[in-house]
């Protein structure tokens, strides 16, 4: 609670630019500002973490989207802290209703990296070079948050729902769950996961979005423990050889002198 508070985390907007949806979220309003009521913001974002470390937990993914200036360094510093995916420069309309366009752009990225890599830009055109570089940089630029990511988020958490309405609207119509920061200019019915707090504050960004990151942490941790207790346990032959039991010593006179071995009612 004394994070949130030093984070700014409870101040909404100005009263009139208010949403009468996040009536259950306000506790007061003060000087004509709205307060956030931190309680209900601890509630929700406990509901929030429980349900991301769970879809990291069985290896989902989680697209963090946050375009604004506030949010953008926050987005992807703490997006990459937990092995996540980030849009923080610019949402592509379709970037996920129209995915494999969005992955052909990603593949052409990947392309001019290797061509760049190989050494065949230095052998181009001045001009045509200078072309494919600007390319590159700009896609880097939009999707390189995204370009590790072969297939649709299980989530999506948004900074700002208002500024990311295209995100929100294609995420809606995929039915792909939303975990929102909630300022109380929005509307929480289009968020799966309301979180109540300012989302304007850098402060109040950076440490929500710290603890979503945090939350993905912890249950990719408990996914690398399961599968690492699943792994097979070799044991140790007579010789040090992995898995190999030693042979036991058989006599010339034994294998001449011993009956056929009848099969067992298993083998039968």
């Amino acid at each position: 609670m004394k994070q949130l508070l030093e984070a700014g985390v409870h101040f909404g907007h100005q009263t009139r630019r208010w949403n009468p949806k996040m009536q259950p979220f306000i506790f007061m309003d003060r000087n004509g500002i709205h307060i956030i009521d931190l309680q209900q913001t601890v509630t929700r974002l406990n509901d929030a973490y429980k349900f991301v470390e769970q879809l990291a937990a069985n290896g989902e993914t989680i697209l963090f989207v946050g375009t604004k200036k506030q949010a953008q360094e926050a987005v992807a510093e703490e997006a990459k802290r937990c092995g996540m995916y980030y849009v923080n420069q610019r949402w592509l309309g379709g970037m996920l209703t129209n995915f494999q366009t969005i992955q052909s752009r990603i593949r052409y990225l990947r392309e001019l990296e290797t061509r760049k890599e190989r050494g065949d830009f230095e052998r181009l055109p001045k001009k045509e070079a200078q072309h494919l570089q600007d390319d590159m940089t700009r896609l880097e630029r939009i999707l390189g948050g995204i370009k590790d990511m072969r297939r649709l988020p299980s989530a999506l958490f948004i900074v700002d729902t208002r500024k990311e309405r295209t995100a929100v609207l294609e995420a809606r119509r995929l039915e792909i769950p939303i975990i929102a920061l909630a300022d109380t200019n929005c509307d929480p019915d289009e968020m799966d996961y309301p979180i109540p707090a300012n989302d304007d504050a850098i402060r109040a960004v950076r440490l929500l979005c710290a603890k979503i990151a945090d939350a993905a942490v912890e249950g990719r941790r408990e996914l690398e423990a399961r599968q690492k207790d699943s792994e097979p346990k070799d044991t140790e032959g007579e010789l040090g050889e992995p898995g190999e039991a030693p042979t036991p010593e058989v006599s010339v006179a034994e294998l001449s002198s011993a009956p056929p071995a009848l099969p067992t009612e298993e083998a039968a």
